[in-house]
């Protein structure tokens, strides 16, 4: 079977930098798991590795949408797929690399993930409970999924609106409980390579992270999706972005939306761990504190590789 490694974690503890050194030390190629880095000219925010840091390496998925345009789950386990077969044909070892859990999920498990996600039915139901969010709030869209399917709703954030309306959606277009959908073969062995650090070093590292983003031009890029009509964007709902849209209207100061990205960048992190522990087998590693080097992670990779 095809061998992929999989690098995922929060945000900020050096995942791109840990995918550079591997890809040069074992052949490879890097897939973006994240599900912002498709968006073309949003490089900032998205923490978008540049062509300096690739160093010569191949990556793939990263600036493949317009800003404007969807993107799913269902899409990226498509185009990651394909990616992975092409990857392999040219002997070179696929690297997925990226902190989206569902997106990780979905091309480790292959989940089935229904029919076209865009279907004009789907299309229907998604706008049904979208103005039902709007009208009576997304506590009553997850109340009804609560009724439809308890245990996809207690794997489900309240505040996961998107997921919520696609579960519902899955439910009605297919018949099936959404946390029954049929498991499917792997289409490779994957090992998962996870990296963390204390949580208090963590929220630190993040929070220099937003303000070196400030620096690098964050708020421009930001006020660009904005003029561009980001508000109606699924790009626009991005950690880094949403922020910054009520201050562009007046309605908070700078310094109020870059705590607020900050703040919702450490929540983040924090949803990102719980996914990667409670849906993934992660074999973690904490290479920010020095209690692991960079050669215990390729030795561990390469004894995996050759088994």
């Amino acid at each position: 079977m095809k061998k992929v490694i999989a690098i995922v974690g929060p945000t900020a503890v050096g995942k791109t930098a840990l995918s550079i050194r591997l890809a040069k030390k074992l052949n490879g190629e890097v897939i973006s798991g994240d599900s912002m880095q498709v968006y073309r000219h949003l490089d900032i925010g998205t923490a978008k590795v540049t062509p300096e840091e690739q160093a010569g390496i191949s990556h793939h998925l990263i600036n493949i949408r317009d800003v404007d345009q969807r993107f799913s789950a269902a899409d990226f386990q498509s185009l990651a797929g394909e990616q992975v077969n092409e990857i392999v044909q040219r002997n070179h070892l696929p690297l997925v690399v990226g902190g989206t859990g569902f997106y990780i999920s979905a091309l480790v498990n292959n989940l089935a993930l229904g029919g076209d996600h865009f279907s004009e039915q789907s299309a229907k139901l998604r706008q049904y409970w979208e103005e039902v969010v709007q009208q009576a709030g997304k506590q009553a869209v997850w109340q009804q999924l609560a009724q439809k399917d308890p245990v996809a709703a207690q794997q489900i954030p309240v505040n996961n609106v998107r997921r919520v309306i696609r579960a519902l959606e899955v439910i009605q277009t297919t018949g099936q409980l959404f946390s029954q959908q049929p498991a499917r073969q792997s289409i490779a062995d994957f090992l998962l390579i996870g990296l963390n650090t204390d949580r208090q070093v963590l929220y630190q590292r993040i929070n220099q992270r937003v303000d070196q983003m400030v620096a690098a031009g964050l708020v421009d890029e930001a006020r660009w999706l904005y003029d561009a009509g980001g508000e109606d964007f699924q790009s626009g709902k991005g950690i880094g972005y949403r922020e910054l849209f009520p201050y562009f209207r007046g309605e908070y100061d700078l310094s109020a939306a870059i705590n607020q990205v900050k703040l919702d960048s450490r929540h983040y992190a924090k949803r990102q761990l719980t996914w990667f522990r409670n849906k993934l087998t992660v074999h973690w590693f904490d290479l920010v504190s020095g209690k692991d080097s960079f050669e215990d992670i390729e030795d561990f990779a390469r004894e995996w590789l050759t088994k």
